[in-house]
């Protein structure tokens, strides 16, 4: 009985397991109710008792040891087969990738904007887009015959024969400016930013709705020199600490003393190129100290109180950051302009 177990032993050692049909054919002939293993537990009943114990003992570390080599030879295959499966895919095509998308240049811009004034201590108000021709026009010192008014500039809603029932798209974000100062009592310091809407011819440069951002700050003792500190350190934080400004005298009917506020251009330096007209300049804002009509409209005492304020288009400073030529291509949703803007 011992010789029939070693023989089996090394029948079960000698056997090699290469594929499924090996596998098989080994639990057929080892592992089954009918195989080897089980005829020689059958012939347990004929050993003598002083034996059996050890005999036993045999047969139980023979079945284990089949049983171990079937199932490791089990995983074994198992694992190679993935392997080969895994292998029958073409490595060599590109993978799916997934879609970012990101903010819309426009979006970005006017992101650093409001933060960079955050930081000084402004806080953002907004207001309704449409708005009504006293808060775009009168309170703003505009007169009843200012080409503002005229229909080929703005877009109008309802006119109404006074003028001062006028509602209409804003023109600007100026009438913000105007609630924040019936709303609320100074010392006020504020940005506002938002769509606004004029009735422009479209082109490379200008479009019939555009961004602005326009800031106010009232308080006692305010003067042009804060205003100027001011707009020095946005434009060093927006365009670079190496930017150069050039403060021109305008006219705004709502700010006085006023200024057109330009940069030196990008490209040439200030040599001069076709992007500043050979100027060496961009003009990116415009500025002013808010003129005392304008207090007095939103009950506010100009012998006790002044301020500045200032507006720039967002969508412009987009074009010089970015060097985009043509800023209808900021509205015409064209994914592969956008898509050069992925976060």
């Amino acid at each position: 009985m011992k010789h029939s177990i070693e023989s089996l032993q090394q029948e079960i050692d000698r056997f090699e397991i290469t594929g499924p049909d090996q596998l098989e054919e080994f639990r057929l002939r080892f592992l089954v109710r009918k195989g080897h293993i089980a005829s020689l537990f059958k012939q347990l009943k004929d050993v003598s008792p002083e034996e059996k114990p050890l005999v036993g003992q045999l047969l139980n570390r023979l079945k284990t040891a089949a049983e171990q080599k079937y199932e490791d030879a089990g995983k074994s295959l198992a694992s190679s087969a993935a392997s080969v499966h895994s292998l029958k895919d073409d490595i060599t095509l590109p993978g799916r990738t997934r879609f970012t998308g990101s903010e819309h240049p426009v979006q970005k811009v006017l992101g650093d904007m409001k933060q960079i004034f955050l930081a000084m201590g402004f806080f953002i108000e907004t207001g309704p887009e449409l708005e009504c021709g006293t808060y775009n026009f009168d309170k703003l010192n505009f007169p009843p015959n200012h080409p503002a008014r005229d229909m080929q500039d703005t877009f109008f809603v309802r006119i109404g024969e006074n003028g001062e029932d006028d509602v209409l798209l804003r023109t600007h974000t100026s009438p913000v400016q105007i609630r924040v100062m019936l709303d609320q009592e100074p010392p006020l310091r504020v940005i506002c930013p938002g769509k606004v809407y004029r009735n422009e011819a479209i082109s490379a440069r200008s479009y019939c709705v555009f961004h602005q951002l326009e800031g106010l700050y009232i308080d006692r003792n305010v003067s042009f020199a804060d205003l100027k500190a001011t707009i020095y350190s946005f434009a060093k934080q927006m365009f670079g600490p190496d930017v150069r400004l050039r403060f021109r005298p305008s006219f705004f009917p709502f700010t006085e003393p006023s200024a057109e506020v330009d940069v030196s251009c990008y490209l040439c330096n200030g040599k001069g190129c076709k992007v500043c007209k050979q100027t060496g300049w961009l003009e990116i804002l415009g500025c002013g100290m808010v003129h005392p009509n304008v207090l007095k409209n939103c009950g506010i005492d100009p012998e006790e109180y002044s301020g500045y304020a200032f507006g720039m288009g967002v969508d412009r400073t987009a074009l010089l950051r970015y060097r985009i030529d043509d800023i209808r291509l900021f509205f015409e949703n064209d994914a592969r302009m956008l898509e050069q803007f992925r976060a």
